[in-house]
């Protein structure tokens, strides 16, 4: 087998790859001895493109995690490349960094830095141990520098179009490294709303993404309010109650604002041990992130600045907001309580 997938013959993928700085090229028979011929010992987790394996690199002298990608796949593949040809250029301590890479006889592999505290929906939600509020308010400034180095401090805006707990790991320090840019894009800075096919999670999405397919940096903004708002609740972003009710986080916080019990809001594993003052700035950065109006949104900067106290905090209104937006297709107007069922 080895013979016959460690050429490193010319394929539909091109040049490309070789390109980039900094990760390399891996043969697989590296990568499965690795991982013990991908063993499901050593699998990490599975979804709907591919696998995760756990791995040690006896030339590096490091663990890390390889991702296989599905052969049946062709989103897959598609990510693949999208993941390589724009996280490979990307450096910056609060990202996922990609060490290397295989293609080659139906083999697609990504090979990560290991994050030993896996992803941070694990913690959230786990029964076993809660994040204390320091580690969430910092993992909470580690996405937000993320994602100012995407928007703003790279030489092309990068829109990561799925930002969510699942895509957010943590390394042995729990520092916050973002990762999974499959679905990202490039553009230019300064341009507008960029139309694209419906991509990302919902729960997460900009509503007005979800409706027109415009997406821009204020759409990875909107994710990052939710995000924001899940740690600092500790639910998730639409939670069914009954058979038909459903409870949109949002719009659960916005009760809590417009009742001026912001801090009634918080994770009740928390036991009230948080600070009262970086609570309430959570909660209002992320509301103010999470805007229904996206125009009426910050930037990642001015959210940053609010976070690190540097900023006083934003004037929300009393009750919330409904946006109206104009479809792509037929150019009729939708408004965002409609997409979440209505008050």
């Amino acid at each position: 087998m080895a013979s016959q997938v460690d050429t490193f013959e010319d394929d539909p993928l091109g040049d490309d790859f070789e390109k980039g700085t900094g990760p390399k090229r891996f043969r697989y028979s590296d990568l499965a001895v690795a991982t013990s011929n991908f063993s499901d010992e050593k699998k990490l987790g599975e979804g709907g493109f591919g696998s995760v394996y756990k791995g040690f690199l006896k030339e590096l002298k490091v663990e890390v995690a390889i991702k296989r990608v599905s052969k049946t796949s062709k989103q897959g593949r598609k990510e693949y490349i999208s993941e390589v040809k724009i996280i490979s250029r990307l450096r910056h301590r609060n990202l996922v960094q990609l060490i290397g890479w295989c293609h080659g006889g139906g083999e697609l592999l990504l090979v990560y830095d290991l994050m030993p505290h896996g992803s941070l929906d694990t913690h959230l939600y786990s029964s076993n141990a809660t994040l204390s509020w320091p580690l969430r308010y910092e993992i909470v400034l580690g996405l937000g520098s993320a994602l100012l180095y995407l928007h703003q401090d790279w030489e092309q805006c990068v829109l990561h179009r799925d930002i969510k707990p699942s895509n957010i790991m943590l390394d042995a320090s729990f520092c916050a490294k973002l990762g999974d840019f499959g679905l990202a894009r490039l553009v230019d800075h300064g341009r507008g709303p960029y139309t694209t096919g419906l991509a990302g999670t919902m729960g997460y999405m900009d509503p007005e993404c979800v409706v027109t397919g415009r997406t821009n940096a204020e759409s990875d903004v909107y994710s990052f309010g939710v995000v924001m708002l899940e740690i600092a609740c500790g639910k998730r972003p639409a939670v069914a109650r009954g058979r038909e009710d459903v409870i949109h986080l949002v719009q659960w916080v916005w009760d809590s604002w417009e009742r001026g019990r912001t801090l009634d809001a918080a994770d009740a594993q928390l036991n009230l041990e948080f600070d009262d003052r970086e609570m309430e700035c959570m909660v209002v950065v992320g509301l103010w992130c999470a805007h229904p109006d996206r125009s009426l949104r910050p930037s990642i900067k001015q959210a940053m600045n609010v976070l690190r106290f540097e900023a006083p905090l934003p004037s929300l209104p009393a009750k919330m907001p409904v946006a109206t937006f104009t479809t792509a297709i037929d150019s009729s107007l939708v408004s965002a309580s409609e997409l979440s069922g209505g008050r």
